[in-house]
């Protein structure tokens, strides 16, 4: 026992997955091993360390007795000789588990039983795909002596080509590419000889249509200063391209004509119904219904940045997302557009934590040079719970037979403020027949005075005495636009 207990105190402390097994021996046959030490840094695929010394390998893997390592242990055991498995495969079917894992793992026998060392190397890949996938990027090595080209998984997407037939040739690049873009080519290969990076957005014919690619490129030279490859960054910012190209317009109408008060607000409301239309009516979610309202203020025809988010994911919680971009016109709906976009893209890999929705927000609100307020809520309607995040917004308010009261509200910065700003995350219970009502600062805030008390009393109204349609007669009583600031609503009523 003392060699163990030296052992277990020095592996607890190194950086990197090791684990001493002992051999349970029944019969003169090794049936299982025993975790007699392991590293207390690096955890395991269900985030357990050293919790897990004196237990069984069978009782904590089940899934790999018998299989490929398990039989790796056995040879290294019997023979002495050391072993290694380059890509172990490690399945996993308990919620909560990353179903599939791989790790390297190398064997060696030694004081009684096996050293094993191991490195996951499935999470890096992860994030790699992750970052492709959520900023349309790919990325590309070229071989100038072979001339031989390897592509990420991206730039299959990118280029809507299948993996099997490999990266296209340079030759093939060049002729799906726009003519009048290929001087453009033709410069950023010049730069690169130059020794400097290059930058440059470029028109590719793809599929039925044109994509514009955005391609970052540097060299890489050997010891005598000669380039031998060259490494490429390249992004689809067609939707960026085209959003911006789309706004641009408007914003040239609304610059060059002189437009009437009518023709102004058509114009700008066209503007709003681009980036994100508002739905006429209540409309259905996961055991909630939801009506959104936006009206912009009196005395300007320019889009603010309010906005708003109300989806149902596909594993069966309800997104609620509010915000506001600081200023008025172009700017405030880029910004507002960027916010919107960026959180159904995080959305769609699957975060979920409210928190860390805003501080993704946050650290692109401060990348793009912009402030704002933010709430993100993550409804479960199985358990009705309501976890939610403000970043200097103003807290829901919910009413529950006839009681308004306003939630309790965390701390949070302010998007923009601060790039590294964390933002905690408040727990609601709702129930059946609750109304809960996310809004901006237009509201409840005018020149003259608050209207807090009036929208209470609105809510309370409402809750007490819900009728056929509460949502759209709660929506009639709040419709009261701001002089000098947009306002945004987004009410929902607990169904089930």
């Amino acid at each position: 026992m003392a060699v163990e207990a030296v052992v277990r105190e020095l592996l607890a402390v190194i950086p990197v997955g090791c684990t001493w097994l002992l051999p349970i021996h029944r019969d003169g046959e090794v049936v299982d091993y025993r975790i007699a030490a392991t590293s207390g840094q690096v955890a395991d695929v269900k985030g357990r360390g050293t919790t897990r010394i004196d237990q069984l390998l069978s009782e904590l893997y089940p899934s790999m007795v018998g299989g490929p390592l398990w039989q790796l242990y056995d040879r290294v055991l019997r023979t002495g000789e050391p072993g290694r498995l380059d890509e172990f495969r490690y399945e996993e079917r308990q919620p909560g588990v990353v179903a599939e894992s791989r790790f390297e793992v190398s064997v060696h026998r030694g004081l009684g039983g096996l050293l094993v060392w191991w490195q996951r190397v499935d999470e890096n890949q992860r994030r790699l795909e992750h970052t492709e996938l959520l900023g349309s990027l790919g990325w590309l090595e070229y071989d100038l002596a072979s001339a031989r080209t390897d592509w990420s998984p991206g730039m299959y997407r990118i280029f809507e080509r299948a993996p099997s037939l490999g990266p296209l040739t340079r030759t093939a690049q060049a002729q799906i590419m726009l003519p009048a873009d290929r001087g453009l080519a033709e410069a950023a290969w010049q730069t690169l000889d130059s020794g400097t990076t290059s930058d440059v957005t470029v028109r590719f014919r793809i599929g039925t249509g044109v994509k514009h690619l955005r391609i970052l490129s540097d060299v890489a030279r050997d010891a005598t200063g000669a380039p031998v490859k060259i490494y490429a960054v390249v992004q689809d910012v067609t939707a960026r391209v085209g959003t911006r190209t789309e706004i641009e317009r408007l914003s040239d109408r609304l610059r060059t004509r002189e437009l009437t008060a009518l023709a102004e607000h058509r114009l700008a409301g066209q503007l709003q119904t681009l980036i994100q239309p508002v739905p006429p009516g209540p409309f259905a979610l996961e055991g909630l219904e939801a009506m959104v309202s936006y009206l912009p203020a009196e005395k300007t025809v320019q889009v603010g940045g309010d906005w708003y988010h109300a989806q149902a994911l596909p594993d069966g919680l309800v997104v609620l997302a509010i915000g506001d971009v600081a200023g008025h016109g172009l700017d405030a709906a880029s910004g507002m557009a960027h916010l919107r976009f960026a959180l159904v893209a995080w959305l769609s890999i699957g975060i979920r934590e409210p928190g860390t929705l805003l501080r993704h927000m946050n650290r692109l609100s401060t990348q793009l040079g912009i402030t704002g307020t933010a709430l993100v809520a993550v409804y479960d309607p199985h358990t009705r719970t309501l976890p939610w995040a403000r970043a200097g917004h103003l807290p829901p308010l919910l009413a529950r037979a006839g009681v308004p009261t306003e939630l309790d509200r965390p701390t949070g910065l302010l998007l923009g403020a601060e790039p590294e700003a964390d933002y905690p995350v408040a727990l609601a219970r709702l129930a059946p027949g609750d109304l809960v009502l996310f809004y901006t600062d237009g509201l409840v805030e005018r020149r003259t005075g608050t209207r807090v008390t009036e929208v209470r009393d609105h809510l309370s109204a409402v809750s007490a005495d819900p009728g056929a349609d509460p949502l759209s007669r709660l929506h009639r009583l709040l419709h009261a636009p701001s002089p000098d600031d947009d306002t945004c609503t987004l009410t929902v009523r607990v169904t089930s």
